[in-house]
């Protein structure tokens, strides 16, 4: 696929590309039709097997679909029920420090979406800045701040995947988090809220940097999730997002930081993290469809 000039990383004729890959999802996974859409952050790629009838196949065999580098990110797109819901799972994320354009980055979410996807659960794990929160908290996400420096949408705008300068005033849907805070209640889970921001990586932050981010008001820091955000509301994609929290943020804990940590604490959590994804995408379908 061609670039444009200018614009590197900026895939042309994106709209078209996106269309090509769903036509070669739908073949190989059976032609499915997701109500929800689920992207797996580290460590929580054992969700698979919560899915019945599961069809799947790896990102590389989907034009445009790059396939993830990163420990505990398989890279397997899965389609099935998860409650008893059409659902996609997108089992991995691509991340800009492998050295993705941020266009890649946010692909998967925009296939999502041309699959007929109308509500996108987002996970990833994060580390916590605010006093209260401990490796193994789990966060909704109500809002996030982009420190990044780069945007999905910088480039030639394909109107047919929605405007040009999108709202991002509600970027996590309201009624989607009142959902997922109903799931967390029912199951007597606890579930913390805050602010997520996202910095380029791979190194982790360095104690000035999270003290700065703290005073900005993040509550919670990690290198993925927001360019899947900004495409998908884009696309008209209502978005939830949950972190994980996995270790204390530099120079709020004890000792070095490490993806070891991340995840591990990731695997000690998991199943209770599984059970409120499995509990919140009915919710999440039933309010899109509400």
């Amino acid at each position: 696929m061609g670039q444009t000039p200018g614009h590197p990383g900026i895939p042309d004729r994106l709209g078209a590309r996106l269309a090509e890959a769903a036509r070669a999802a739908r073949g190989l996974l059976g032609d499915p039709r997701p109500r929800v859409g689920l992207i797996l952050g580290s460590g929580l790629g054992g969700f698979e097997r919560r899915v019945e009838g599961a069809r799947s196949c790896g990102y590389g065999a989907v034009p445009g679909l790059v396939q993830s580098t990163v420990e505990g990110h398989a890279g397997r797109l899965v389609a099935g029920l998860v409650g008893g819901v059409e659902t996609l799972v997108l089992s991995g994320r691509l991340h800009a420090y492998e050295g993705h354009p941020v266009a890649d980055c946010a692909f998967p979410a925009r296939l999502a979406a041309s699959l007929g996807v109308r509500g996108l659960v987002l996970t990833n794990s994060a580390g916590g800045i605010r006093a209260d929160l401990s490796p193994g908290d789990l966060m909704l996400i109500e809002d996030h701040m982009n420190l990044s420096g780069r945007n999905p949408l910088v480039g030639p705008h394909d109107a047919a995947l929605g405007p040009r300068f999108p709202d991002m005033t509600e970027a996590y849907s309201r009624r989607l988090r009142e959902a997922a805070l109903g799931a967390a209640a029912a199951l007597g889970l606890p579930l913390a809220r805050g602010v997520y921001a996202v910095l380029g990586g791979p190194s982790y932050e360095t104690p000035a940097e999270i003290r700065a981010l703290g005073a900005l008001g993040a509550d919670a820091v990690g290198m993925s999730t927001v360019y899947e955000v900004v495409a998908a509301r884009q696309m008209g994609v209502e978005v939830l997002g949950i972190s994980c929290v996995t270790n204390r943020a530099a120079g709020t804990g004890n000792g070095a930081l490490s993806h070891q940590e991340v995840l591990e604490v990731g695997e000690r959590v998991r199943g209770a993290f599984e059970r409120l994804l499995e509990a919140v995408i009915p919710r999440v379908a039933a309010a899109v469809e509400g």
